[in-house]
């Protein structure tokens, strides 16, 4: 069990955070920007113009995946059905953390970020943008990355 959660929490933390650097700098943020900013979730406002914010950000980001990663190792004996369908299963894992993220951590640390208030200022084709991006993000690259790992590991020991 811990190859499994080890090479899911590599891949789906490396494929996430590769993507939010792109989709971040496709808006003019740089990498060293969006570990400030994911830093300042747990450390405060302050890491997001400290140096110390960059390595924290990545520290804080791994963090949070391994949780993600365990929780779906430690569910997936009690349900077949995520062994039997991977990549369904990624995709609704993948929509269930972005529901988690965007509706519930996020406006925690940031009230500012509470949807569907946070997208009222922004035109449809920018909303519809970053529900995109992030549903992307969480359920290919996160998601099904940890799902099929999973289930290809589980499938391994049973045979």
């Amino acid at each position: 069990m811990a190859r499994t959660v080890l090479l899911a929490w590599l891949v789906a933390g490396t494929l996430d955070i590769l993507s939010a650097f792109v989709f971040a700098g496709m808006a003019g943020m740089s990498p060293g920007g969006v570990l400030q900013f994911v830093a300042s979730g747990p450390f405060g406002e302050a890491m997001k113009t400290s140096s110390v914010g960059v390595p924290l950000g990545l520290a804080t980001h791994y963090a949070i995946m391994l949780v993600m990663v365990l929780t779906y190792v430690a569910i997936t004996p009690r349900f077949p059905a995520l062994i039997r369908h991977p990549i369904v299963a990624g995709i609704a894992y993948g929509v269930l953390l972005w529901l988690i993220m965007y509706w519930i951590v996020r406006p925690l640390r940031w009230p500012e970020m509470a949807l569907p208030s946070a997208w009222a200022p922004m035109p449809p084709g920018k909303v519809a943008w970053s529900i995109s991006n992030a549903l992307f993000s969480h359920c290919v690259l996160v998601g099904i990355p940890i799902a099929w790992i999973t289930a290809r590991r589980a499938r391994r020991r049973a045979a």
